[in-house]
């Protein structure tokens, strides 16, 4: 079983049943910098039903997408 990420629109996030994502309440997930999107990671090898038909990615994936500036504030780096 391997950790998987999704993105989902952070006005989804009502939808979300935290018992079945590593993340505990909508206070501990992380937003884009706009605040418009946010991701939810699960190890399971089945897809909790509210990710159904999402993008799911790797750890290395996900990586990659956080490291832009839609995730990633340049303007903060370094402070």
């Amino acid at each position: 079983m391997s950790r998987k990420y999704v993105i989902i629109n952070a006005d989804e996030v009502d939808s979300v049943d935290f018992s079945q994502v590593d993340e505990t309440s909508e206070n501990t997930i992380r937003y884009s910098v706009d605040g418009t999107k946010t991701f939810l990671k699960f190890n399971s090898d089945t897809t909790p039903s509210f990710l159904d038909g999402k993008t799911q990615y790797t750890h290395s994936e996900i990586l990659t997408i956080l490291a832009t500036d839609e995730w990633t504030d340049p303007d903060l780096l370094g402070q």
